[in-house]
């Protein structure tokens, strides 16, 4: 049996401004972007060059949706960006305004710096060490 994860729902304010940040600031790409009626669309990004999981974006509605946008981990690292140039895409980041909350470390498992996307949620920029 083979089973992998296929998107990730990430609570966004707005689709627009969502898409901009991940496109422009952190080199996704958008794999589909279809109107769903009444606002809803549903918008795919991935990664430039990956096809594994995506992350799907969902407006939030709901007032608890609404709070929840930038906290779905519960202030804890949600996702794990890997990378196979930690000092490329950290440079280019950095340049382009992303906020790192730490600077690069280098652990066991890679070289990791944590960063926040448009709305608080933290994220691991990762360059996974050979073997891990």
């Amino acid at each position: 049996m083979r089973q992998s994860i296929g998107a990730v729902s990430l609570l966004v304010r707005d689709y627009d401004e969502a898409i901009s940040f991940y496109t422009a600031k952190l080199g996704f790409e958008v794999v589909e972007d279809t109107p769903l009626g009444g606002g809803k669309r549903w918008v795919l990004l991935k990664p430039a060059g990956s096809s594994e999981a995506r992350l799907l974006l969902a407006k939030a509605k709901t007032e608890e949706e609404i709070a929840s946008v930038g906290h779905q981990a519960g202030g804890r690292v949600f996702l794990f960006l890997h990378t196979d140039d930690f000092e490329r895409d950290f440079g280019k980041m950095t340049r382009l305004g992303v906020r790192f909350r730490e600077e690069p470390r280098y652990e066991s498992y890679g070289t990791v710096a944590v960063f926040e996307d448009l709305y608080g949620n933290k994220w691991d920029l990762l360059m996974p060490a050979p073997g891990a």
